[in-house]
């Protein structure tokens, strides 16, 4: 797969992606990175901290967030996604489920679209992508947890997201899944889907992690938010194990370590 002019295994690699969000309200970090210093130095840290890719999104989707209008989420992401691209030599995402956000972050030089809707939420947001020839990646969501049979659900929902792909013209090898942890599911729903996120490989298509110091952790560990580190590298190692592509972190370098030494385990291929 090639993401801004960077080539990326599909397979036998987990890359991490670094969340760079330009947000007052962010569940995590809120407000840390709004002014462009700030952005900017945040990212330059991230790929030193081994980032392959950044994440930048303008509108919080933490429970109970709050609808940005178009020209308020524009405006926060396109100044930080063109000044990334002009400093760093780096593959840049966007965050977002809206067409018009979309279309503004790829003429400001996003290379990747991330749609926690799965193109389900916008009708225009397939035809975008589509015609800017970048990946996509089609997160599950629901807006309430409520399934006849979960596990094949969830399945047959990311088929829908494929299908909607595909009738507009996406190429397979520009998708990308995301099992949607921490969104339309109960607790258990994601400790269930955490532990059987393989079976989404059945779909054919690279898969991107989203954990980090979510809900699942904290109500797990009965953490808050700024206490979820330790949680996050466990989901990732188990990420790295299940064949995932992605792992979308706020805290690169440890999580670009545990990745690290969980590929060289699996690679040794348990023999001397």
């Amino acid at each position: 797969m090639i993401i801004g002019g960077k080539r990326f295994d599909t397979t036998g690699n987990t890359y991490v992606m670094g969340i760079l969000n330009v947000t007052p309200d962010s569940f995590s970090d809120g407000g840390k990175w709004n002014s462009m210093d700030a952005a900017l130095k945040h990212a330059e840290e991230m790929i030193a901290d081994g980032a392959d890719i950044l994440d930048i999104g303008g509108e919080s989707t933490r429970p109970g967030y709050t609808l940005l209008p178009d020209e308020e989420e524009i405006s926060r992401v396109v100044p930080v996604i063109e000044a990334v691209k002009q400093n760093f030599d780096i593959p840049v995402s966007v965050d977002t489920y809206k067409s018009a956000v979309a279309r503004a972050a790829l003429d400001a030089g996003a290379d990747l679209v991330n749609d926690i809707w799965g193109l389900k939420y916008d009708p225009e947001m397939a035809t975008v992508i589509a015609q800017a020839g970048v990946p996509c990646c089609l997160m599950h969501n629901r807006k309430e947890a409520v399934y006849n049979d979960y596990l094949p659900d969830v399945l047959d929902d990311l088929r829908e997201c494929v299908r909607l792909a595909k009738q507009a013209g996406i190429a397979d090898e520009n998708i990308i899944l995301d099992p949607g942890i921490g969104f339309g599911k109960t607790l258990e729903h994601n400790l269930i889907l955490m532990n059987r996120v393989e079976l989404l490989h059945e779909l054919g298509y690279p898969i991107l992690l989203g954990t980090s110091r979510k809900s699942m952790i904290g109500k797990t560990l009965d953490l808050p938010a700024d206490q979820r580190e330790e949680g996050t590298i466990a989901t990732t190692v188990m990420g790295v194990m299940k064949g995932c592509m992605f792992v979308r972190v706020h805290n690169v370098r440890g999580n670009r370590r545990a990745v690290d030494m969980t590929q060289a385990i699996l690679r040794t291929g348990g023999t001397v």
